[in-house]
């Protein structure tokens, strides 16, 4: 299990990482490339995990190589907390906090939508 999990994060870590040679951010600028690349896994996840938990019955490997694997090492929360802890350094606390918070909506925001769009695009086929 533990297998493939590791190489579904690294293919995650992989598409992260292209995520930010694409989108780069310097190092006084607001960390959007991180903020979309959360939002985005989150949306990813909700409905992943409606398709495979509601709709489909999964090979059992399927949620720890995707869900936790790939989508695991591509959001970036550690990432998230190191931008936190940079821009406070810089003394731009209320930036910090702004995106702390906008951070948490997104992503909360995401995964209710990604799972909402799961449910409508396949009614009918839910078992």
């Amino acid at each position: 299990m533990f297998s493939v999990i590791a190489v579904g994060g690294a293919v995650g870590a992989g598409a992260r990482y292209e995520a930010g040679q694409l989108w780069p951010t310097g190092s006084s600028a607001f960390p959007w490339t991180t903020l979309g690349v959360n939002a985005v896994g989150c949306l990813i996840i909700g409905f992943f995990l409606v398709a495979v938990t509601e709709v489909w019955s999964a090979h059992y490997l399927l949620r720890p190589f995707f869900g936790t694997g790939v989508l695991g090492g591509f959001t970036t929360f550690s990432t998230y907390c190191a931008d936190i802890e940079r821009l406070v350094s810089q003394e731009r606390a209320g930036i910090a906090l702004a995106y702390l918070a906008v951070t948490v909506m997104a992503a909360m925001a995401a995964v209710t939508i990604g799972a909402a769009a799961a449910r409508r695009a396949m009614t009918g086929r839910m078992q």
